[in-house]
């Protein structure tokens, strides 16, 4: 084959890739600093430029809460403000504190409905001069997953759909598909034990449901730290389908 055309296949091949999202290594990402979720991360990390979905494990409002800490600690990990768009006024600033996520560094948009609340969210992602953009939102379409996707690569910003799951229909949110780089599920652990009365710091069991170009994983963590930093627990760490599978296999 000659030159010319090594050139036109290495080109093709480049395009592809920019079209299947195996490009996304070469983005800007933040790591989690753990290096067994970051290595299931193309290009070791949450890629910046991009959305990333969020949701509790159930409709109960613990898991809920557990879901809001992890996307704070994400934001707090972020350079410069941080746009939280929301329609119901039941956000504890001081829980946001607690991971990481400082009150100076917020600047909160309640909007009056789910579609003026996308709108905000789809601005905030587009202006470029914010470290991330989160936003509470109960329904997230196809199409609009695409335009916030979009918006978030023209911005240069990191955006979090974190979905609130509508009482009484505890369908999964993640049923549909979405245009999100990732998609996350958080649930509650047993916290860890304490050699003296009280509670050890909270537990979840974090769950990648979905990543472009990369595969699916859970992971037993501790909850967000006051630098908005995750940890493996120490019993349990990867328990992806292929983990699992080895498991079974050499216990048999």
């Amino acid at each position: 084959m000659s030159a010319s055309a090594h050139a036109v296949v290495a080109d093709l091949r480049e395009r592809i890739r920019q079209f299947d999202g195996r490009a996304l290594p070469d983005r800007a990402v933040l790591p989690f600093g753990v290096p067994d979720i970051d290595g299931r991360l193309p290009g070791g990390g949450l890629a910046l430029a991009s959305l990333h979905e969020i949701c509790g494990g159930s409709e109960d409002a613990v898991e809920g809460t557990a879901a809001m800490l992890f996307a704070a600690g994400i934001a707090a990990r972020t350079r410069g403000q941080v746009l939280w768009c929301l329609t119901q006024p039941d956000l504890f600033a001081p829980a946001l504190a607690q991971a990481g996520l400082a009150p100076g560094r917020v600047v909160y948009a309640e909007a009056g409905d789910e579609k003026s609340l996308l709108l905000c969210f789809e601005e905030g992602l587009r202006h470029g001069g914010l470290g991330a953009v989160v936003a509470e939102v109960t329904r997230l379409s196809m199409t609009a997953s695409r335009r916030l996707q979009l918006a978030a690569e023209a911005g240069g910003t990191l955006g979090i759909a974190l979905r609130r799951l509508p009482r009484g229909r505890p369908a999964d949110v993640f049923a549909l598909p979405s245009a999100a780089v990732t998609r996350w599920r958080v649930s509650l652990r047993p916290s860890a034990p304490l050699p003296v009365p009280g509670i050890g710091r909270a537990r979840w069991l974090l769950q990648l449901v979905r990543c472009r170009a990369g595969e699916a994983a859970d992971f037993d963590v501790e909850a967000s730290d006051a630098e908005g930093r995750i940890a493996l627990s120490s019993g349990l760490a990867d328990r992806s389908p292929a983990a699992d599978a080895w498991s079974r296999s050499a216990s048999a």
